[in-house]
């Protein structure tokens, strides 16, 4: 791991970032640098949690994965976020598929190391509490969206957040994996596509799709991207909004480990 990361400073994941400074240089001598690869899965749906993972660059898309391979996109985590985070909450089995949608690269930690973690630092907890919060009125959100939006508003919806979470014009999108993530058939993707490519907003080939027109696409979107944006985008500072951790203050959490069951 370089200098930069070692101490924590200028560190791209968010969550990360927001800690108080010793804080995050602790947590971070804990973590290891790993590659986040497409379409690798980090985690499936009904197994136990083995690693957590914060993102620096990439994106990991959760899936809920229904009867007869059926399967709906139900959260979207970038740099502002922690794949596992149902692990802070209790649960060490996952609710969701995590899957790789776009290449890049994140800091692991195991899921001992990490209870251990959120046991002693109460900025963790606080700050991961409000990301659990922000994960479920995301669900809540795209459940919403699946059932009244049209496609093309959907996917318009979709695409934004792929570039918000990216930082870059073109990305890996092929229409299948698209397909799987809304939750329709691949030629529903390929018609909203084809109506968004038309209007000159996007071009694709080959399984990338580039932004032509940000605005235009935010035109033809539906309103859950403001809404989801909001949610991936609130306020993370805890140095600011957490006071300084006492020996008591760590004590009511001193069981969350002996709360979460983990397979070996």
């Amino acid at each position: 791991m370089n200098r930069t990361a070692a101490d924590g400073s200028g560190v791209a994941n968010r969550l990360l970032a927001a800690l108080p400074r010793e804080d995050r240089r602790r947590l971070m001598g804990e973590l290891e640098p790993v590659a986040l690869t497409f379409p690798d899965v980090l985690v499936e749906s009904g197994e136990p949690i083995r690693h957590v993972y914060f993102p620096n660059g990439g994106q990991v898309s959760q899936w809920m994965v229904m009867a007869a391979r059926k399967t709906l996109e139900v959260g979207l985590i970038g740099h502002e976020g922690m794949v596992g985070v149902s692990l802070a909450q209790g649960a060490g089995v996952s609710p969701v598929r995590a899957v790789v949608q776009e290449s890049g690269s994140a800091l692991r930690m195991g899921a001992v190391g990490f209870l251990q973690a959120l046991e002693r630092c109460l900025p963790l907890r606080y700050g991961l509490s409000r990301y659990a919060y922000a994960q479920l009125s995301q669900a809540r959100q795209i459940a919403a969206c699946s059932r009244f939006h049209l496609v093309e508003a959907r996917l318009a919806s979709r695409l934004l957040r792929a570039h918000d979470s990216v930082r870059a014009d073109e990305f890996h999108l092929t229409h299948e994996f698209l397909a799987e993530m809304l939750g329709i058939r691949r030629v529903g993707i390929t018609n909203a596509a084809s109506a968004l490519q038309r209007r000159k907003l996007i071009s694709y080939s080959r399984g990338y799709i580039r932004i032509l027109d940000r605005e235009g696409l935010k035109a033809a979107a539906c309103e859950c991207y403001g809404v989801l944006s909001k949610l991936a985008g609130g306020p993370l500072s805890m140095s600011n909004a957490v006071p300084a951790q006492t020996p008591e203050q760590s004590a009511p959490a001193a069981s969350i480990s002996a709360r979460v069951r983990l397979s070996a």
